[in-house]
């Protein structure tokens, strides 16, 4: 596996590219900022990209606006954006450009490393992935909009775990509830979030856009 890193934090940098080493992927080139990430995506045709959300020169989101512009170049091109930060409108700016084999990941997480390259390994196979504690702190901001509160508790778990890009397998041997469980709980989750049978989306990524949202 092909991997550029865009990081401007050099010692992040370096431990980024000695992980994704020691799994065996390749990568092709580690930068600092949005633009020489852009020219590298262009030089080397990655099958993965990993790159901080805010770089210089403005630290704010260089790193977002890098990867819609690198997945306009390279339509489906899996990108994992890294945050120091729960930060909504860059979640949902991200998933918006097109959710496929997009990725939202805490910076904090990265030393966890099985983790790390698990949750790139479902980006890379075209899920999206959102961390953990990003999901828990967006449903603790979110909890005063009116259609997320039609969930229950339970339904919350799973959209929580669902938003981490497993499927009903795994989401069943988390939560510790049987497969059926989980599918009549995505079901309702589609029904409140008022998601109706399409074809042309998928309605696990609308269902987490939706909270994400706060809509």
């Amino acid at each position: 596996m092909r991997v550029v890193i865009a990081e401007d934090d050099a010692l992040l940098r370096e431990g980024l590219a000695l992980i994704l080493r020691s799994e065996g992927m390749e990568v092709v080139a580690a930068v600092e900022d949005g633009e020489l990430f852009l020219t590298a995506v262009e030089e080397h045709h990655p099958d993965v990209a990993v790159l901080d959300v805010r770089m210089p020169p403005t630290h704010t989101d260089e790193g977002i606006r890098a990867a819609v512009a690198a997945r306009r170049s390279i339509p489906d091109l899996p990108v994992l954006v890294l945050s120091a930060y729960v930060e909504q409108a860059f979640a949902t700016d991200l998933l918006g450009a097109g959710a496929r084999g997009i990725g939202y990941m805490l910076k904090e997480r990265v030393g966890r490393v099985s983790a790390f390259v698990s949750a790139l390994s479902r980006v890379v196979d075209g899920g999206t992935v959102i961390d953990p504690e990003v999901v828990s702190q967006l449903f603790a901001r979110q909890q005063g909009a009116d259609r997320l509160k039609t969930l229950t508790p339970r339904e919350r778990d799973v959209l929580a775990v669902m938003a981490e890009g497993l499927g009903n397998s795994a989401i069943a041997e988390r939560l510790c509830v049987t497969g059926n469980a989980v599918h009549k709980h995505i079901r309702s989750i589609f029904d409140k979030l008022d998601l109706p049978p399409d074809h042309e989306s998928d309605r696990r990524v609308a269902a987490v856009l939706r909270y994400l949202e706060g809509t």
